[in-house]
């Protein structure tokens, strides 16, 4: 765990150039690593052996492998590893060339390892964190049952715009509720995670952090020029909010990215840590707002990541954790993530696709379009907020 050097507490000094080290060091190698394509994806003979190259120091064989459905920053693969008489189902995560989000195989094997014991989250085997043995950064993980989805629900991308019962809410949302609480009360200082920093050189450095990420996203890779981008990230400078507490953050916290037992309703595993920091709690919990991850109820009122009502999240977060939810705090996250989202589908989302970098050209492509959801979400928020004022 790296901890910051003191800075200037001026907004008016806050440099652009402030990002997270390990983020930063992603984002230039991407800009290297993009120019060898394009991608092909694996085939099943090349990830097994692959893999058999991974495993071989425990002597283990792979069989039964097969790709798995989905995965749009990641090729998976479901196999079985048999040494003996033993033998476990496991997957294999590994990267593409260019993915819809870049992130670092080492901070997700840490994360997932320090969260044993806390949230329910697969269990890490084996781990490639630079490609040398699996031909691209790769881990792999125990299986865990369980859906992501209602059975009754539609075949649509998984987390987006998915509908549950008020029997499946019932079961889902206070183990959601709970779940979160425990991630952000999770003691990261404390922990195994050297590839990832502390925003605490100011109170404003957590917000700053994410503003200077996604504004290097969209400074290397914009395909077209999009000004209410630039008016977004603006005010977001203008307005960003303090932090003197900041707490581990999953960053991709929704339905779609927890498995579920579709029978007991009990959730299995929490998945996706790609995304995952540290800093002010209301960006986790203002993830949630955003319209592509809500789907509306029988009444018409939007659920949420299927699940909470707006007012119905806060309260039983406030509830479990015992914090206080700041109006402000949360208007500025809702406006981030928004931002954010956009500058995924009009970025990496056009760019992969584009140049053929990775495995799920068509879906990618599609996804693209979610940016004009982000931005008519964002755009009513801060014109919200100018009539407030």
């Amino acid at each position: 765990m790296t901890e910051t050097a003191e800075a200037t507490t001026d907004p008016a000094t806050f440099s652009p150039s402030d990002v997270e080290p390990r983020i930063f060091e992603i984002l230039e190698d991407k800009k290297v690593r993009r120019l060898t394509g394009p991608y092909s994806a694996r085939t099943n003979e090349q990830a097994r052996s692959a893999l058999e190259r991974l495993i071989a120091q425990d002597g283990g064989q792979v069989t039964a492998l097969n790709r798995m459905s989905g995965g749009a920053s990641k090729e998976q693969f479901l196999f079985r590893r048999r040494a003996g008489d033993d033998e476990e189902q496991l997957v294999l995560r590994l990267d593409p060339l260019e993915g819809i989000i870049e992130t670092c195989r080492y901070r997700e094997a840490e994360i997932l390892r320090a969260m044993r014991g806390t949230v329910p989250v697969p269990e890490v085997r084996y781990f490639d964190g630079d490609g040398e043995l699996l031909g691209q950064p790769g881990i792999v993980t125990s299986f865990v049952t369980g859906v992501a989805k209602p059975p009754e629900a539609t075949a649509a991308v998984s987390g987006l715009r998915t509908a549950f019962s008020s029997e499946w809410r019932a079961r889902l949302a206070p183990q959601f509720v709970d779940n979160l609480v425990k991630i952000h009360e999770f003691d990261y200082r404390n922990a195994d995670l050297p590839h990832y920093s502390i925003p605490d050189a100011h109170p404003h450095q957590p917000a700053l952090w994410q503003v200077n990420w996604w504004a290097k996203v969209w400074q290397d890779d914009a395909v077209d020029a999009f000004p209410i981008l630039s008016l977004v990230e603006n005010w977001l400078r203008r307005n960003l909010p303090e932090c003197d507490d900041p707490v581990f953050l999953h960053g991709d916290y929704r339905t779609g990215n927890y498995l579920f037992d579709k029978d007991s309703g009990e959730i299995t595993a929490i998945l996706d840590w790609e995304l995952a920091h540290i800093g002010d709690f209301h960006e986790d919990i203002a993830w949630n707002f955003q319209p592509v991850f809500g789907e509306r109820d029988n009444e018409g009122i939007m659920c949420y990541s299927g699940l909470f009502r707006r007012e119905e999240l806060l309260e039983a977060y406030e509830k479990a954790s015992g914090r206080t939810i700041d109006q402000k705090k949360l208007l500025f996250y809702d406006v981030l993530n928004g931002w954010k989202g956009a500058i995924i589908d009009l970025t990496s989302c056009l760019t992969s696709a584009r140049d053929g970098n990775n495995h799920q050209d068509i879906l990618l492509s599609w996804l693209a379009g979610s940016a004009h959801i982000h931005l008519a979400h964002i755009s009513k928020l801060i014109a919200g907020a100018i009539k407030d004022a």
